[in-house]
């Protein structure tokens, strides 16, 4: 299994619309795949790595 993202990582989720900041806090391992714990405040979710992306996506964030 390949982890994309490390601990501390900076990250954005593709579907946010207004692409907040979130830190990778977590990882969740299984045998067929990895979940990143993210957090924004004081909320946190799992999501896969195709859900991340290092980059903001200033045009969705901006036409929201």
């Amino acid at each position: 299994m390949k982890n994309y993202y490390e601990f501390g990582d900076v990250v954005y989720l593709k579907t946010d619309p207004d692409q907040r900041e979130r830190i990778v806090t977590g990882l969740l391992i299984r045998n067929t795949h990895v979940m990143y714990e993210l957090s924004y405040n004081e909320i946190t979710s799992f999501h896969f790595d195709v859900e991340i992306s290092k980059e903001r996506n200033v045009i969705k964030a901006t036409s929201n």
